[in-house]
């Protein structure tokens, strides 16, 4: 499991009593914002006949927004960027923390494999809806958890029900993208153990363990490939939905 170590780089300082170190979880995260910085900057060329760069980065910005359109409607779009920056922050998270450096010698951290990290992306996600809701609605946004029109004894046992669900928001948001990261993980650390297990011994099984893993390593590594844009439009998705609510209360039910 040593690849999920927080491992300290440089000491830092100390603040209030706590030590405020440098991190491998806080260069790979310095990692995924420069390489999403550089990504953008190739993209803002503004061409008026794109090249290849640009339509990625175009791609990109249209979907976010098209997802914000459809979940949220007009007022979706002052919420692009940042579902947006969300989106392409995990996305970058996840495929970094998939890239096989250890060849070279760099061991990539995935840092969306820390509850902290998908757990601060959540609350901030959540703080949104919040902050939200009640600057458009101001206390009506706690009709929220009172659907309109509701015979107020099933009210005394829907409201509560209502209220928890929505406080468990930022935790399933958080769990969900942790969860997936972390199990690909260690699935792939368990086939390559088999794979340098099988290699040092014999030959004959060496093949028959070691060739069947590796061809399962390739198929384990593609699909977290797929599960880490997966994982990161999931969480874009819930975010906009979380926000519509927020936006919308219930009139659009």
């Amino acid at each position: 499991m040593h690849q999920f170590e927080v491992q300290t780089i440089w000491d830092g300082f100390n603040l209030a009593g706590h030590q405020i170190a440098f991190t491998n979880s806080a260069l790979w995260m310095c990692v995924a914002a420069v390489a999403l910085w550089v990504f953008m900057l190739g993209g803002m060329k503004r061409a008026i006949v794109p090249g290849r760069w640009q339509m990625m980065v175009e791609t990109f910005t249209n979907f976010i927004d098209n997802l914000l359109k459809a979940n949220i409607g007009k007022e979706g779009r002052k919420f692009t960027p940042y579902v947006f920056s969300l989106f392409m922050f995990i996305l970058f998270a996840n495929v970094l923390g998939l890239l096989p450096f250890g060849i070279v010698g760099v061991h990539p951290f995935t840092v969306t494999s820390h509850f902290t990290v998908t757990g601060v992306l959540a609350i901030l996600s959540f703080a949104i809806v919040l902050v939200v809701g009640f600057a458009k609605h101001g206390f009506r946004f706690f009709s929220l958890f009172a659907p309109k029109g509701t015979p107020i004894p099933v009210l005394l046992l829907v409201a509560p029900i209502e209220f928890v669900s929505f406080m468990v928001r930022p935790f399933s948001l958080a769990l969900r993208l942790f969860v997936a990261m972390t199990a690909g993980h260690i699935l792939l650390k368990v086939l390559a153990g088999f794979i340098i297990n099988a290699g040092n011994t014999s030959a004959g099984l060496g093949i028959l363990v070691g060739v069947p893993s590796f061809a399962l390593m390739a198929g384990v590594s593609a699909l977290e490939m797929l599960v880490a844009g997966v994982q990161a439009y999931v969480f874009a998705l819930l975010t906009s939905l979380y926000i519509n609510d927020a936006v919308h209360l219930h009139d659009h039910h």
